[in-house]
């Protein structure tokens, strides 16, 4: 693996950068380093916060801080996908996420719970279905 940040594509001019907007850019850093297990940057550059694998080699998440409240269902969400669904949902709760999804929604070879970060952004948490937790 290289350094710097990955790559996708096939371009080695296109960097992806999935940028979160969100209310201020302490609280969901924290979250959201505890849940990927990323590093934010020490300092904002502005209303931003570069979020990066500790390597510094994968996507970066850039929290972008707004002043409006989210006020409908995200277009794009991050799925995690992990090999113990229960294990990271209550680890995911634990770090200030909120579950949405009463029951286990399991549907093409995949089971997941849908969660909010503290900011309201949905993203799924999920693991292949044959093995749901």
């Amino acid at each position: 693996m290289t350094d710097g940040p990955a790559r996708f594509g096939g371009r080695d001019d296109v960097v992806l950068v999935v940028v979160l907007d969100c209310a201020d850019l302490d609280r969901p850093a924290a979250f959201w380093c505890g849940v990927l297990g990323y590093t934010a940057e020490a300092s904002s550059v502005g209303h931003y916060r570069r979020l990066l694998p500790p390597e510094g080699n994968g996507v970066e998440l850039l929290l972008q801080q707004v002043p409006e409240p989210k006020a409908a269902k995200n277009r794009v969400h991050l799925d995690l996908r992990v090999p113990d669904l229960e294990a990271e949902a209550a680890r995911v709760v634990a770090l200030g996420g909120r579950r949405v999804t009463g029951d286990l929604v399991v549907e093409g070879g995949l089971a997941w719970h849908v969660f909010t970060d503290p900011d309201g952004n949905e993203f799924c948490v999920l693991q292949p279905s044959e093995n749901p937790a």
